[in-house]
């Protein structure tokens, strides 16, 4: 799946909770491989939301996008930008009006 690149490298946002950025890395440990998913707004440049799991799949992501959006109680849309889309392809996440 191709989506087009919305955010087209604009990283500098004048208002909080217009635009977020997710990425997902690996961490070792002892038992195994633990995956974590961050969101980070673009206007502060911080960490509004993680989420951690054994297994890297979509529910790792999505717990984080759900969580941010729980916190943050957004009242308009956030364009939600990854450059790991295949992470969030196995389902559609909306929200806002």
């Amino acid at each position: 799946m191709v989506i087009d690149n919305t955010l087209d490298r604009q990283f500098d946002v004048e208002i909080p909770d217009r635009a977020w950025v997710t990425d997902i890395t690996y961490i070792r440990a002892l038992e195994g491989f633990g995956y974590l998913a961050v969101v980070i707004d673009l206007y502060s440049r911080r960490l509004i939301c993680w989420s951690m799991r054994s297994r890297q799949t979509t529910d790792v992501v999505l717990q984080a996008l759900l969580m941010a959006v729980w916190r943050r109680k957004t009242k308009t849309k956030v364009l939600i930008h990854s450059d790991q889309p295949s992470h969030c392809a196995g389902a559609l996440f909306t929200h806002g009006n």
